[in-house]
């Protein structure tokens, strides 16, 4: 793992791992939700609270049929 952090010990494998590390350290957070401005280091969490406004819930159980917005909400359901 060539990618020190200057920051803390951690290291990483390649730079697009520690820079999404690094925003921890500078709390960046260049994604904003433009219904409500809440904002994120990672796209993928801007996605997922999305889904706060328009009601999505793409993870269904398929046993019961109850429905999740994070796919690790359904996965604890499960259990």
């Amino acid at each position: 793992r060539p990618y020190r952090c200057p920051d803390c010990p951690k290291a990483f494998k390649n730079t697009s791992c520690l820079r999404r590390h690094r925003q921890l350290h500078t709390g960046e957070r260049p994604h904003a939700c433009p219904v409500c401005g809440k904002a994120f280091a990672q796209a993928t969490n801007l996605r997922q609270h999305q889904r706060v406004h328009t009601g999505e819930r793409p993870y269904a159980c398929p046993q019961c049929g109850k429905a999740f917005t994070p796919s690790s909400n359904l996965q604890l359901h499960r259990r």
